[in-house]
């Protein structure tokens, strides 16, 4: 063992390759970056990744975490506090009662959590990753497969060229050809039947550190402030809904969250399109395998109105950033 320790201080950097440039990956990158590792970081047009009209709910123990890493001391004004969050639901004179409400400890400095743009994380890591010598952007390369080479893993790319690493990260969508390859026949789904519909709303001043759920019959819509004069919509409904109104969707759909949020926000305008998405229950069952690590949603894919999905990524990446800074030190 001691002859095994003494050969690897000799050695090159270790070498990590991490597929996808989603926010899982630049996180993932960004945050190993800081353990003096060569990283390869694969990914799709970097352009394309940025235009998305989604936001992020972090808790305040991720938030910590991410301050200590001290990857967003530009933009840690773009973190927007909520204070309370509050349920709702709806009764037959078509106004919501407010069932629970949950309140941050004033004591300890705490928030139920902080709400962000995916975009502005996205380009701030972009930034932040392409200045670093450490890491490399393989933009135009496709992973056609992984094998094993010796003790390390092999990275084949469509154009026959192919590199070492002595970890491979998979960060990609859960639905990827890589991953269901690699990892077939140990994956546990279900489907919801709904679509998420998500939007950013510009609407009048307000104090607005208050996060809002309301349940309805068959819907659920989260009001997720970003500004006191923005604020983010995430809205679950059935396909069969969703569906029923194919002729004139968008007008259909504006009308009824203009709707359900008039009690709490005014004059309201939408500035983003809306994006849509299924929703399914997908939990990997086996994380690893022979140096292969899967991150993120090629891990588990949440409803997003349970706040877990990133908040879960940002916890393993903790854990893992832990271990291999334990190992490197060997």
């Amino acid at each position: 063992m001691l002859k095994l320790i003494n050969k690897n201080k000799i050695m090159n950097k270790q070498k990590i390759c991490i597929i996808g440039g989603g926010l899982t990956g630049l996180i993932t990158a960004a945050t190993l970056m800081k353990l003096d590792l060569e990283i390869d970081l694969i990914t799709e047009n970097i352009d394309q990744i940025i235009k998305t009209n989604r936001t992020t709910a972090i808790s305040q123990d991720n938030y910590n975490n991410l301050r200590k890493l001290k990857l967003f001391n530009n933009i840690e004004k773009d973190f927007w506090p909520c204070s309370k969050m509050r349920l709702y639901t709806d009764n037959k004179e078509a106004k919501f009662n407010q069932v629970f409400e949950l309140i941050n400890d004033k004591n300890q400095n705490k928030k139920i959590l902080y709400m962000i743009k995916n975009s502005v994380i996205l380009e701030h890591l972009i930034k932040k990753l392409k200045i670093n010598k450490q890491v490399k952007f393989k933009s135009q390369k496709k992973v056609s497969e992984i094998v094993s080479s010796g003790l390390l893993k092999s990275v084949k790319f469509k154009n026959i060229d192919h590199s070492k690493y002595n970890l491979v990260i998979v960060c990609t969508g859960y639905n990827s050809n890589l991953l269901n390859n690699f990892f077939r026949n140990t994956v546990f789904k279900k489907r919801y039947n709904e679509i998420a519909i998500t939007a950013i709303l510009k609407h009048d001043f307000l104090k607005n550190n208050i996060a809002r759920q309301i349940f309805l019959n068959n819907e659920i819509l989260a009001l997720l402030p970003i500004s006191n004069t923005k604020t983010s919509i995430v809205w679950s409904i059935k396909k069969s809904l969703f569906n029923k109104h194919t002729y004139k969707k968008g007008l259909f759909l504006k009308k009824k969250i203009k709707f359900y949020t008039k009690n709490f926000i005014k004059k309201i305008k939408f500035i983003s399109k809306m994006e849509f998405k299924d929703l399914n229950l997908i939990i990997r069952k086996k994380y690893y395998k022979d140096r292969v690590l899967l991150f993120g949603d090629a891990l588990h894919v949440i409803h997003p109105l349970a706040g877990q999905g990133f908040n879960m990524t940002l916890r393993d990446l903790t854990s893992l950033e832990k271990i291999l800074k334990k190992k490197i030190s060997l």
